[in-house]
């Protein structure tokens, strides 16, 4: 989630002192906005939707962040190869969400479906770029993603819907503590040639946030959760979340862009919104399948 350790207007790099900084308060104002809409919708979706609906939003969501994965490789004059990306991305979505779902091993049929559309763009030397980069948006996108549509499928299939309200609340929660901590406390930058504006203050702040939304869903719906898991889930999952607003943040500079798209409102595009989950969803997947 772009944002998540507070971006940066003083001419040092570092964070803004205060949360007077300029920009702040329109900047709060869209991301509120945006998530009174977008939130209740989608915990509704997900709380008394049926199994198969929230799966499917989740692919939904995935697709659109994929083709703005593409788009960035077009910022850099690279063609990517959209289909069959979206054929890699979501075999690897279903490998991961519905094991066994191919009677027969999918990765070679991929390889070769790849490298058959490597060969066939012949004199286009560009190709072996253009390869590359579908073959990670298809592995960002699709196999990470699988994680999250995983977590309402996994047995028992009725909390399954909490789990993903865990991932997006420790989210949502360090996203604001991260936020708020970093305006108003951020000294430090943490990766100064990724993402100038994000500092260690916020990234502890967002970690401290996530502990505290992943109680929060403990207290009331996952009420058989240890205390012990939940407070390193919570801390774990903050983590990851941050080296994904990292890694996207390390895409878009690479592309030259500010955000993925326009999608969101003062969040930026889906990819945006996506790049935590994407990271924070394998902890609970592994978590939840093969601990709890």
């Amino acid at each position: 989630m772009s944002g998540a350790t507070a971006e940066s207007t003083r001419p040092d790099g570092l964070p803004p002192r205060g949360l007077r900084a300029p920009g702040f308060l329109p900047n709060l104002a869209r991301r509120v906005g945006t998530a009174l809409v977008a939130l209740p919708a989608l915990l509704a979706l997900l709380l008394l939707g049926p199994v198969w609906l929230a799966v499917a939003v989740v692919a939904l969501a995935l697709g659109v962040g994929l083709f703005e994965f593409f788009a960035l490789l077009r910022a850099r004059g690279i063609r990517p190869m959209r289909g069959v990306g979206l054929v890699l991305a979501a075999a690897l979505f279903l490998d991961v969400v519905s094991p066994g779902w191919l009677p027969v091993p999918f990765a070679p049929l991929g390889a070769l479906l790849l490298l058959s559309v490597t060969l066939w763009r012949g004199a286009d030397l560009e190709s072996v770029s253009a390869a590359a980069g579908t073959l990670l948006g298809a592995l960002y996108i699709g196999a990470l993603g699988g994680t999250i549509g995983a977590l309402r499928l996994i047995s028992p299939v009725g909390e399954g819907a909490w789990r993903i309200v865990l991932l997006l609340v420790v989210m949502v929660f360090s996203d604001s503590f991260a936020f708020f901590v970093g305006h108003a406390a951020g000294r430090r930058s943490l990766a100064p040639a990724v993402s100038p504006g994000k500092s260690v203050e916020g990234a502890l702040g967002g970690i401290l946030g996530g502990v505290v939304g992943a109680f929060a869903v403990r207290h009331v719906g996952l009420p058989a959760l240890p205390a012990t898991d939940t407070a390193l889930l919570g801390a774990a999952v903050a983590v990851m979340g941050i080296v994904g607003d990292l890694d996207e943040s390390l895409l878009k500079r690479w592309a030259g862009v500010k955000d993925s798209g326009t999608l969101f409102p003062g969040h930026g595009g889906m990819l945006d919104r996506l790049d935590s989950l994407l990271f924070g969803a394998p902890v609970l997947y592994y978590y939840f399948q093969y601990v709890h």
